[in-house]
């Protein structure tokens, strides 16, 4: 598929309770880079390979979760026809002025069934990634410092009327399925993986009853062997470990779940395979079978990853 409309995962907004140990948490032991911090406090990061300038804001707040999360389009004609394509289906859209956020262009920001709000927008100040763009080096200090994945990769959000938010993302927005598990009783999907590129998942859905909650932000790594690696650094840094080191079923991307300091749950993750525009989608789990879906080796539907949010 071509890539145009909605090109990728931009950046997600997460609160948290104390805002220098969540610095230290994702600055020092997952390697965030830091970028800068703006007037209201609120303190940017981006991973060492993203070329923008941020991915990743932390919010001081008196509870944990996702403030927003965002998606970059083409260029800002795309923009504008996005925001006129949400109206027109009955989505109430708001403009966030450019400058807002640190070195980011206009926003456009709507919520969606689930209870969360999701923002598009056009222009991000690029800063590059430290390894040049003409004869470009292939690594340098911050890509060995922490885990230090490469990008953002995703996000699991929970929330209810995981329906509707299917039709919005693929109606209106572009997105496809990829895959999907049932209910107990077949009946719905319980859980949704959508890409607007040929990625596995740039987003995913499951039901919940309360709105807008957090699953997880997902942290993207190259090779099975950094993924054991953030397990080390996670251990000796005494990071409470969720789920893994393990394999999934659904996307079959390889991972460990963790929490941040306060609670808000985080994914290292590698792999998964590449749905280009004639694979054959979505595939599908039934409920009975999830817990290979989730942990694949296990054949286990861990209580945490179905109950703990924020």
């Amino acid at each position: 598929m071509a890539m145009t409309g909605v090109l990728r995962p931009g950046h997600a907004q997460v609160r948290v309770l104390d805002l220098e140990e969540a610095v230290h948490h994702y600055r020092d032991i997952l390697g965030l880079v830091e970028t800068g911090r703006d007037a209201q406090g609120r303190v940017y990061f981006k991973c060492w390979d993203e070329r923008d300038h941020n991915s990743f804001i932390l919010r001081q707040a008196d509870r944990a979760g996702l403030d927003f999360f965002g998606f970059k389009v083409l260029d800002k004609a795309t923009l504008e026809k996005l925001d006129a394509d949400l109206q027109a289906y009955g989505v109430k859209t708001e403009r966030i002025p450019a400058g807002e956020m640190l070195e980011t262009g206009e926003r456009v920001r709507f919520e969606i069934p689930s209870g969360h709000l999701i923002e598009l927008y056009a222009e991000k100040t690029t800063v590059g990634n430290g390894c040049g763009i003409v004869n470009p080096v292939a690594w340098h200090a911050d890509s060995e410092r922490g885990i230090a994945p490469v990008r953002l990769d995703h996000a699991l959000l929970y929330g209810p009327n995981v329906a509707a938010v299917q039709k919005l993302f693929t109606e209106v927005l572009g997105f496809f399925v990829v895959e999907q598990v049932l209910n107990p009783d077949s009946t719905a999907n319980l859980a949704i993986w959508l890409s607007c590129s040929h990625k596995v998942h740039d987003i995913a859905f499951a039901e919940y009853p309360e709105p807008g909650k957090l699953h997880h932000c997902s942290f993207l790594l190259e090779t099975w062997e950094e993924v054991l690696r953030a397990g080390d650094i996670m251990s000796v840094n005494k990071v409470p470990v969720d789920i893994g080191p393990t394999r999934h079923g659904v996307t079959r991307g390889c991972t460990i779940y963790a929490w941040d300091p306060s609670g808000n749950r985080f994914e290292t993750f590698m792999g998964g395979y590449q749905p280009y525009p004639d694979y054959e989608a979505p595939l599908t789990w039934t409920f009975d079978n999830f817990g290979q879906g989730l942990d694949y080796p296990q054949r286990k539907l861990h209580e945490s990853f179905l109950t703990i949010v924020t």
